[in-house]
């Protein structure tokens, strides 16, 4: 066996464990919150079970939903409990790859990737939701009966969960392209315009077919953008080159080092032959 194929058995066998160690920690959270999953549910649902109408109730269609969507809350809430451990558990396993001022940045940019994903989800949970269900009880048709399957009351609550966590990275998004190098600030600033007309489009696509959800979303995305260009302008100041010390070259920065190779002209070329071969006056011999 190659040492490259053995180097590769060994990636594949770590990550392997480090997975195992994920699932553990997850399965080891929900057994915890099993007995409780009754009472998440409920405090998932109560923005929607305070606007109904007096009397007015969740259904569920399922037999097995009553038990198996208290399970899927249970299991998201697991998730975000051992989502720090999560996140070490995969820092660990790329960080060895990384140069030093890459470290650097990468931890703060992921703490705060967490954190936004949260404050976006506590933004749809805190504001959005009361704000949507109040909209849809005043505007429901006299004598309907405005009632929700609890399945398909998780799967809107969960989408809009991950379309505001998303949209709240937009800052981290905007400091990942301006540090890498794939669009300049000052190309991001021109694009200014069609970000906005883009953050209308995107938030009425992934939130409910009214105006007030719509600007909920498309506002935010819209000032998340001009934060994303306020750090990108420090990150670009504050940032250490590439060839600082301390920084160990990788098989990336190896693989680069070429990049800078130029091809010799034509003319330089025939020059080098030309120097190269004999020359062949000074070794005929004279004719007899």
């Amino acid at each position: 066996m190659s040492e490259t194929e053995d180097s590769f058995l060994s990636h594949l066998v770590e990550l392997r464990d480090r997975l195992i160690k994920v699932l553990i920690a997850i399965g080891v959270v929900f057994l915890c919150l099993f007995p409780w999953a009754k009472e998440l549910y409920s405090l998932l649902a109560q923005p929607l079970l305070a606007t109904l109408p007096q009397g007015g109730q969740m259904i569920a269609t399922d037999v097995v939903g009553v038990f198996l969507v208290p399970m899927k809350v249970a299991l998201m809430v697991a998730f975000l409990i051992a989502l720090p451990y999560v996140l070490y558990q995969v820092w660990a396993f790329i960080a060895p790859g990384l140069y030093a001022h890459e470290k650097r940045l990468a931890l703060p940019l992921v703490a705060a990737s967490v954190l936004l994903f949260f404050i976006g989800m506590a933004f749809a949970y805190f504001l959005v939701f009361p704000t949507v269900f109040g909209f849809m009880a005043k505007v429901a048709p006299e004598g309907v009966a405005w009632m929700t399957d609890i399945e398909k009351y998780l799967s809107f609550v969960m989408t809009t969960f991950m379309a505001f966590g998303v949209t709240f990275e937009v800052p981290v998004l905007v400091v990942v392209l301006v540090y890498v190098g794939i669009v300049d600030l000052a190309k991001l600033r021109e694009w200014r315009p069609y970000v906005i007309v883009g953050s209308f489009v995107v938030a009425a696509v992934f939130t409910p077919p009214d105006v007030i959800s719509q600007l909920l979303m498309a506002i935010p995305m819209c000032l998340l953008f001009e934060l994303g260009l306020l750090m990108a302008r420090f990150v670009t100041r504050r940032a250490a080159p590439a060839g600082t010390p301390g920084d160990q070259p990788g098989p990336s920065a190896a693989a680069n080092q070429g990049d800078d190779w130029t091809p010799l002209t034509t003319e330089e070329m025939n020059q080098a032959i030309a120097d190269l071969s004999p020359q062949q006056g000074d070794d005929r011999k004279p004719d007899a």
